[in-house]
């Protein structure tokens, strides 16, 4: 009968109560008078919270990782985290919910501000003139004025890495095609006459050696492996927003090493510029529409550099006669008179400009000095130069094209990337450095516009909480 009794759910939890206090009074404790544990002034969720793995941002986000230990095979189950600060991640949702590989971030980074803050505390968004160290030492790449300017190499600091720069001298041209000119198309023209500053522009097309070290944080990663100790250089590149994860090899198979890079965006073409600016001390951009057809001309005024027969081609040119239905590696065909490799072919390079049919005709017919024509939408942007699927008629030093949607058509992401276009497996870019280094007035011309700022925002937005 007690069994009975025993069994029935009130009576269990009273018979307990009864024996501890039984117990408590044999003891000499009275109720209440326990030893309490410390009070935390947290609440339970908060104490679960406290317990778990704190969640890292992301490499490029400059926030120093969590030092708290993870549980393992935690029973309760957590609340849900709030997602990082939009911008206090760099390095975006991988497409198709792929989770970024995360780097220990180094404390002395520099982090990106949040999206309502000022630029000037933001290094992704702000210029890059304000955010560059003093330039690292190459004696070649030092000039006062034009006549002194030389060609250089530049070596990536902590790499093995290395580029050309050409001297380009200041001057005039007209540009656009003339009216008789074969296969003119009408967004050439009516050329316009155009007055340009000395500028050095790169050798060759960026290539994936130099790309990567930014766009998949190589250059971080390598020297957190060998526990480099941390200088000025690094710091300010640290702190440059770098790409989400490709979801796929955007080499396409065509090879690596050597190869120029492809398939970026024109504004992660500007934002690698604005972190190589930071890596070496020396301001770098994209050249603009105009500054990239005067260094292709190279002082000539015919069809290509080399004159107006198009049969010449295959000896300076990649294009689709030649190509083997591929890019190839970058400088291998001979350079136009001012020493440039690959101006015709291979890949289409970007501009800084936006894309407008008509914009000889806003131009007008009077001398106009270093013209640019800000980005101010997504769509098009202005691509130069022919490339390894083309055929010769693209390839002209006066030819223009735009980018579309199209060049996203299989980014799998929603909202697309900011970073990527997966559909454009010839688009790639080279860099220029100007004589005079711009005031920061000057340099918002040529860098992210507010366009983009807005659109980086957006996008950082939409992706924080998918981390």
């Amino acid at each position: 009968m007690l069994n009975v009794v025993y069994r029935r759910c009130f009576v269990q939890p009273c018979f307990v109560v009864f024996v501890a206090l039984s117990f408590a009074v044999l003891l000499g404790c009275q109720p209440g008078e326990t030893e309490k544990a410390p009070s935390t002034n947290a609440s339970p969720e908060q104490t679960i919270e406290k317990n778990l793995p704190t969640p890292q941002t992301s490499d490029a986000g400059q926030q120093p990782a969590s030092e708290a230990e993870p549980v393992e095979e935690p029973t309760i189950e957590p609340p849900a985290v709030e997602p990082a600060s939009p911008e206090t991640s760099a390095q975006e949702t991988p497409a198709a919910g792929k989770i970024a590989a995360e780097t220990p971030a180094d404390e002395e980074f520099k982090p990106v501000a949040p999206p309502d803050s000022d630029t000037s505390s933001n290094p992704s968004l702000d210029v890059a003139v304000n955010q560059m160290p003093k330039p690292v030492e190459n004696a070649d790449a030092e000039a006062t004025d034009q006549e002194s300017m030389k060609p250089y190499t530049e070596e990536i600091s902590d790499t093995e890495v290395t580029f050309d720069m050409v001297p380009i001298p200041g001057g005039t041209f007209k540009m656009g095609s003339p009216a008789d000119e074969a296969d003119r198309n009408d967004d050439e023209g009516p050329q316009v006459e155009v007055k340009l500053e000395p500028f050095w522009m790169g050798k060759c097309e960026v290539t994936w050696n130099e790309y990567v070290l930014w766009g998949m944080g190589l250059d971080k990663q390598r020297r957190s492996a060998k526990e480099a100790a941390t200088n000025d250089w690094n710091k300010a590149a640290d702190a440059i927003a770098i790409p989400t994860k490709p979801y796929s090899d955007m080499t396409f198979g065509m090879g690596k090493d050597g190869y120029p890079a492809i398939c970026m965006t024109q504004f992660a073409a500007k934002m690698y510029c604005k972190w190589l600016s930071s890596k070496t001390g020396r301001y770098y951009r994209l050249p603009t529409e105009a500054e990239w057809e005067y260094a292709c001309r190279a002082g000539t005024t015919t069809p290509y550099s080399f004159g107006d027969d198009p049969e010449k081609l295959d000896d300076y040119a990649w294009f689709t006669d030649n190509s083997d239905e591929k890019y190839q590696k970058v400088g291998r065909k001979k350079p136009n008179p001012w020493g440039l490799h690959d101006m015709h072919g291979n890949v289409c390079e970007w501009c800084l400009d936006e894309y407008a049919a008509d914009r000889y005709k806003q131009l007008g017919d009077q001398l106009v000095e270093s013209p640019l024509n800000l980005v101010t939408k997504a769509y098009p942007q202005v691509a130069r130069g022919g490339t390894w699927l083309d055929e010769s008629p693209l390839l002209r030093s006066a030819a223009r094209r735009g980018s579309n949607k199209d060049w996203k058509m299989q980014d799998p992401q929603i909202p697309q990337s900011i970073w990527y276009h997966t559909d454009a497996d010839f688009i790639g870019f080279r860099v220029v450095r100007p004589l005079r280094v711009p005031s920061a007035e000057e340099a918002a011309r040529y860098e992210i516009t507010d366009f983009e700022k807005d659109e980086y925002r957006e996008y950082q937005k939409a992706n924080a909480g998918k981390m």
